[in-house]
């Protein structure tokens, strides 16, 4: 091991602890926000505590989202100089105006949101909330140009005087036919996480008043988490067919433009030519190294159709695309390439467990909405044992789902910093030492993990108070100059 290896566990730790609070944030955004406009429209008391409720549980969330972030940007000239100097101009631009824009947005807005109450016109301040919703689509969009330059790069030139690669087509890097799909995919997955923290909240508040209204104790307030709960299903359903939807297409583009992922998500080593159709095992015993495999559990044709959308269409194995790849970019010349131990291999068993995890989560977390609709259908309201269990894997899986598939994304892509342009190894500071990432390394690990205290704990405080009784906001007639109260 390596700094080289030491500054990508460093990276990958913070980045993914990161993204548990990003698709959370994006999702609950959402629903808080349709709560609202149904509160001002309806006039219902209960749409006001949902949203008053799931809106505390979003501000939490969002903090946390908001300081684990920080963090990210500073790796770049911390851990990833080299990277920086070379496509810093193309991947600063939409770093620089996520921040500037999308990230100030919600900001901003979300204060409005939270100290608005009796201060801001109802409709105004519903809107507030949708605003910060559309911030956090603004800088999900923006981060994930950048990251889909780094799968597929485009819109630069590469300048041989300062031996860096320059943007010359802002609007190309926008439109990458990898982020135009990738955007709403990565979105829906969201989706899926905010219903899923809806559907388990409301179904765990929902089963816990059942059971006092059993055991002879008022409990006025199953039906509003009942109605959370198959709300927050709903939305698992219909974004979890989006998510699929998406991933499929995502899946023929990834072939077209990175064919080495698709092999590593199959470990299939052995091309598969025209008309045999290459099959999908669902289940695989092999060697460490992923090259000896074994199916259990095989759907032929289907690797063909997630690659191709045909049943029988051509799928190129690892062992010819890494002599291509040698061919065509072992002999480039690009010094930043040349990285001969690597092979232009990722990690198999990584890649092929990702993938599988990532499709395995998304698909339990929608049988789970999907149960949760038929046990509460024509106003039921069970309080099987199991449900306790549900309701904690409804929001667990979906974003356990989201962040093995990004793992899957960023591994799968390896040993590539931005594919075709940079290797992984090529990207590193130089000056770097490894007793200076381990330092960094354990100070982020121990503050991340203190962090995840606080969050777990405030989440679950907030969770077992529930939402709070109806209470009539009225207008204040306060000096406008008074300073603004916190509305919880």
């Amino acid at each position: 091991m390596d700094a080289t290896d030491l500054a990508r566990w460093q990276f990958a730790i913070t980045t993914v602890y990161h993204y548990l609070f990003v698709p959370i944030t994006i999702g609950l955004s959402l629903v808080v926000a349709w709560f609202h406009t149904r509160w001002v429209r309806t006039r219902n008391p209960e749409w006001l505590r949902l949203a008053k409720f799931y809106g505390k549980l979003f501000t939490i969330n969002f903090a946390l989202g908001l300081v684990t972030g920080i963090v990210q940007e500073f790796q770049f000239g911390m851990n990833w100089s080299d990277y920086s100097r070379f496509v810093g101009d193309i991947f600063g631009a939409p770093l620089a105006i996520e921040a500037l824009l999308a990230f100030f947005l919600e900001s901003t807005f979300l204060g409005l949101w939270i100290f608005g109450w009796g201060r801001l016109p109802e409709r105004l301040h519903a809107a507030m909330m949708w605003v910060v919703h559309v911030g956090t689509l603004l800088s999900a969009y923006f981060i994930l140009a950048a990251n889909s330059f780094m799968q597929h790069p485009v819109g630069y030139q590469y300048n041989p005087a300062t031996g860096r690669a320059e943007l010359t087509d802002f609007l190309a890097v926008l439109t990458n036919k990898v982020q135009l799909i990738t955007f709403p995919h990565v979105i829906l997955a969201a989706y899926m996480v905010g219903g899923g923290v809806v559907m388990g909240v409301g179904l765990h508040l929902m089963r816990r008043e059942a059971l006092k209204a059993e055991a002879g104790t008022p409990a006025p307030d199953v039906p509003l988490y009942r109605k959370a709960a198959r709300i927050g299903a709903v939305l698992t359903l219909v974004a979890g067919l989006g998510v699929a939807v998406t991933g499929d297409i995502q899946g023929k583009i990834m072939t077209e433009v990175q064919p080495m992922k698709m092999a590593a998500a199959e470990a299939l080593y052995d091309s598969v030519p025209e008309g045999e159709g290459a099959p999908f095992s669902v289940l695989t015993v092999g060697s460490l190294d992923g090259q000896h495999t074994r199916a259990l559990i095989e759907v032929p044709g289907l690797l063909s159709f997630l690659a191709t959308g045909s049943f029988d269409g051509a799928v190129q194995g690892i062992n010819d695309l890494r002599e291509e790849y040698l061919a065509t970019f072992g002999a480039s010349g690009n010094p930043r390439v040349q990285d001969p131990a690597t092979h232009f291999v990722p990690n198999v068993p990584t890649t092929y467990w990702s993938f599988r995890l990532m499709m395995g989560a998304g698909f339990a977390a929608a049988g789970i909405g999907a149960a949760v609709l038929w046990l509460t259908r024509k106003g039921r309201v069970p309080t099987h044992r199991w449900l306790h269990w549900a309701a904690i894997a409804a929001p667990l899986l979906p974003v356990f789902g989201n962040s093995f598939g990004w793992i899957f994304t960023e591994v799968g892509r390896q040993p590539w910093l931005v594919f075709g342009l940079m290797t992984t190894g090529n990207g590193v500071s130089p000056g770097v030492s490894m007793g200076y990432v381990i330092t960094s390394l354990a100070v982020y690990t121990l503050l991340y993990g203190a962090l995840a205290v606080v969050e777990v704990k405030l989440f679950l405080t907030y969770v077992r108070r529930g939402a709070e009784p109806y209470e009539p906001e009225e207008p204040t007639d306060s000096d406008e100059d008074a300073p603004l109260v916190f509305a919880y």
